[in-house]
């Protein structure tokens, strides 16, 4: 069983930047791709950004292109979100989650570990 706690979310302006914080407890992630998603209230989780393994390649949706940047340590055990640039559709719940293959994906229903989410609110 893999527990998943992302810490790290608040309140921020318009421009400023984050950095999320996805902890396993209790063992390593060395051999899960790693996902993080979010969802505004009324909307669908959607993928936000991804990292493989071993390579820890990663991958982004085209609304947080070249803003955001997802990496992990490098015990495999926290993953992370840095986000510059924000904007206040950045808005949202949080979520990090893990899946036991290699490639991350956009569908949620292919991950096997979710954590509870953190708010990231974004004023303009």
């Amino acid at each position: 069983q893999v527990q998943l706690v992302e810490s790290g979310g608040g309140l921020v302006q318009a421009g400023g930047s984050l950095r999320l914080s996805c902890a396993a407890s209790g063992r390593s992630l060395s051999s899960y791709s790693m996902g993080w998603f979010r969802q505004a209230p009324g909307n669908e989780r959607e993928f936000v950004a991804g990292i493989n393994w071993p390579a820890d390649s990663t991958y982004y949706s085209d609304s947080v292109k070249g803003r955001f940047t997802i990496s992990r340590d490098s015990a495999r055990i926290t993953v992370y979100l840095q986000m510059n640039s924000l904007k206040a559709e950045d808005t949202a719940v949080y979520y990090c989650a893990a899946r036991a293959k290699a490639i991350p994906t956009v569908r949620t229903y292919e991950y096997n570990y979710w954590g509870q989410g953190t708010q990231v609110t974004v004023s303009s």
